[in-house]
């Protein structure tokens, strides 16, 4: 398995991701609304969000990680078992 670095706070990143195959990964309507939901449900308590695209097969993000005193003031609820955060 690849083992990839963590997110870092106060960074920039570009978050890309497509189906499997190319395939669709947003069949109708619903699914993009339903993924931007989501997104901004657990994403946005986390990452300023600049652009993104959500296109049939793929989509992009441009986030700015937050800082971690940004991060540390979100509900309880966020936070890991041992009371630390992740991004």
């Amino acid at each position: 398995m690849i083992q990839r670095a963590p997110l870092e706070f106060g960074k920039y990143y570009h978050i890309y991701n497509r189906g499997v195959n190319k395939c669709d990964l947003f069949k109708e309507s619903a699914n993009y609304k339903h993924s931007l939901l989501l997104y901004d449900k657990y994403i946005s308590l986390i990452a300023d969000t600049y652009s993104w695209v959500l296109m049939k097969n793929h989509f992009h993000f441009l986030v700015r990680i937050k800082d971690e005193a940004e991060i540390q003031t979100l509900p309880s609820r966020n936070i890991n078992p041992d009371r630390s955060f992740r991004p």
